[in-house]
């Protein structure tokens, strides 16, 4: 394919409010077939997919990824139980890769209704649904299979920039989408440029594949640019809460899956509680990952998930797992769990969503790595035949050059690629939706809303449409209310008295964040950021009307309010660097208040075993 070169791109630009409309910074532009946003699962098996085709057809294409984690992996935080249905027609024959990070074969799977902080019944493995079956699956670490992922895509010759953070998105003289700006690096609190100041890099492409992960701010930014959402019901969200435990030899057993429902999110099975449950595995060497999913449509505005998950390992059933043992690693991460009926249009022009930034999470399996490296899979296929037919004008990143050309900072860039019109491959939707993602997700499509009627009420349907519907009852339960307006007035209900932690298997918030490897560049502006039109909301109506519940949801500290002043107001101190990525309070501020934005590339958690 004939490509295009780099060249710098002069542009006038600025920083939030402070930075002067006449400072003007130079800005390299970097040009490739294909654009991914973000190294997980999705991005690096649409990256690795579109390398293998090219390279049977003999033909070459430039793909590049951008990942906002310091390393590939670093900011991957999941269960998991992974299924290797994905994997399996990615690499048939990985399983003869000494490196593949994937060796503890699932075992016992146990599920258990938890009735009180000390009491429980297990159900029996023949009453499971066929969903949570898990004969063939491996207990692993997602974020070092997305290392081993990544490694293998750069053998492939795919360019993987980690410690870059899409902040901008790019969009040409159509609307169309022409790649994505990085993140600019060495700004100040104020908004002035510090010395080592680096600008940012635009990176133009053909077609742009979203893969940031549930809530991520560029694909956010698209889906409502596009109205991707139109006739699809609102997308609803869990976070995950998880610690990696070493435990000694004689409490580990290796390929155990635990799965729990009841306390401490649930007390009444015959009553709308809050959604949510438990998951307990034991992965090789001797490590025991842990977790709780908390779905964020409850009302109580006093539920702290960290907490929550924080008494749950008191319950016997839970702490005999992790006697004499020692916590290593937290983590916290949103997911969707919206489902079938949640996920957007997931093309447009020049652009596509996979993985989870659209949702394909299967919430009865409690899996959605294999369907978010399928989906990356199918992007991929229904782009190729696009990209050859471009042959002449696709876009492409060999020699520097030097041109100077003047922009105005604007999210609708002129058509600076070039090369024809941008691509839009509504193949990828239909094929997503005839593959077996459409057809998992279909079958489960009513189950997590069925328990807004109660918890019985849920674990009954979910019964109904595995065993005998699969997802073919002649009703179709809609979320139409975004999870952020089913929190209540704090007036409804009493204070949550958590027990203090003991130190042993409770820890307090800071000693876990300590574990996660968060790290922030400190003199830089918030990536936090309240909307102007609700700067108000803070003190006028989430501290007075919800007792100010981001203190509590935020499973990193990084809401805090002042005392009251003279005139008894209260103001939100927001605690940036605390950040652990996980996007809950994009959702569940009153009125989403709260605009997450990327901080400087590199920045957030470093995961190494989540």
């Amino acid at each position: 394919m004939r490509y295009r070169c780099c060249r710098t791109l002069i542009r006038r630009s600025y920083y939030d409010s402070h930075r002067a409309l006449s400072s003007i910074t130079p800005r390299e532009q970097m040009h490739y077939d294909a654009l991914i946003i973000g190294a997980g699962p999705a991005g690096l098996s649409a990256a690795i997919r579109l390398k293998q085709i090219a390279l049977k057809d003999n033909k070459e294409i430039s793909v590049c990824i951008v990942e906002k984690g310091v390393e590939v992996g670093a900011h991957i935080l999941s269960g998991n139980v992974f299924e290797t249905v994905a994997l399996d027609e990615l690499f048939p024959d990985w399983r003869d890769d000494p490196d593949v990070p994937i060796s503890t074969k699932a075992s016992d799977d146990s599920f258990k209704i938890l009735t009180s902080d000390k009491n429980y019944f297990t159900i029996p493995s023949i009453l499971h649904p066929p969903e949570l079956h898990n004969k063939g699956n491996y207990i692993i670490s997602l974020s070092q299979l997305v290392r081993w992922l990544g490694n293998k895509a750069e053998e492939l010759g795919v360019e993987i920039y980690p410690g870059f953070a899409a902040s901008e998105v790019l969009y040409g003289e159509k609307g169309e989408i022409i790649g994505i700006a990085t993140k600019d690096a060495g700004i100040s609190k104020d908004g002035t440029e510090k010395d080592g100041f680096t600008s940012g890099i635009e990176l133009i492409a053909k077609q742009t594949l979203f893969a940031e992960g549930a809530r991520g701010s560029c694909s956010e930014e698209v889906i409502e640019k596009y109205n991707l959402r139109e006739g699809k019901d609102v997308q609803s969200y869990g976070l995950g809460v998880k610690e990696v435990w070493e435990v000694p030899e004689n409490v580990f057993k290796k390929g155990y899956i635990q799965h729990t429902l009841g306390w401490p999110l649930q007390s009444n099975p015959l009553k709308a509680e809050t959604f949510g449950g438990s998951f307990l595995y034991h992965m090789e060497p001797n490590l025991v990952l842990i977790g709780m999913v908390v779905g964020l449509d409850y009302a109580n505005p006093y539920i702290n998930p960290y907490k929550e998950f924080q008494r749950w390992k008191h319950h016997p059933a839970v702490a005999e797992n992790l006697v004499g043992g020692q916590c290593i690693s937290y983590g916290a991460r949103v997911l969707n769990e919206g489902g079938f009926h949640a996920i957007p249009k997931l093309t447009m022009p020049g652009g596509a969503l996979i993985g989870c930034s659209p949702g394909f999470l299967n919430a009865v399996k409690i899996k959605g790595s294999h369907t978010a490296m399928k989906s990356g899979m199918l992007s991929a296929d229904a782009l190729y035949p696009h990209l050859l037919e471009e042959e002449g004008n696709v876009a492409g990143a060999l020699t520097p050059t030097l041109t100077l050309t003047l922009t105005f900072i604007t999210s609708s860039q002129g058509n600076v690629a070039g090369g024809g019109e941008a691509i839009e491959i509504p193949g990828y939707e239909q094929a997503l939706k005839d593959s077996w993602i459409g057809k998992e997700l279909y079958a489960v499509r009513n189950t997590h809303a069925a328990f807004k009627y109660s918890t019985i009420a849920g674990m009954i349907h979910t019964a109904f449409s595995c065993f005998i519907s699969r997802g073919n009852e002649p009703w179709t339960l809609k979320n139409i209310m975004p999870d952020s307006q089913k929190t209540l007035p704090a007036k409804n209900f009493k204070e949550i008295l958590y027990p203090k932690p003991d130190g042993v298997l409770s820890f307090d918030l800071l000693t876990s964040l300590s574990r996660s490897g968060t790290s922030h560049e400190h003199d830089q502006p918030s990536h936090l950021k309240i909307k102007e039109e609700l700067k108000e909301v803070p003190s006028d109506l989430s501290i007075t009307t919800y007792d100010g519940p981001e203190q509590r949801f935020c499973p990193a500290g990084v809401y805090e309010y002042t005392e009251a002043d003279d005139t008894g107001k209260r103001d939100l101190v927001i605690n940036a660097q605390n950040c652990v990525h996980c996007k809950c309070c994009s959702i569940k501020m009153p009125e989403e208040y709260i605009k997450w934005s990327v901080p400087e590339g590199g920045g957030g958690p470093s995961y190494t075993v989540m």
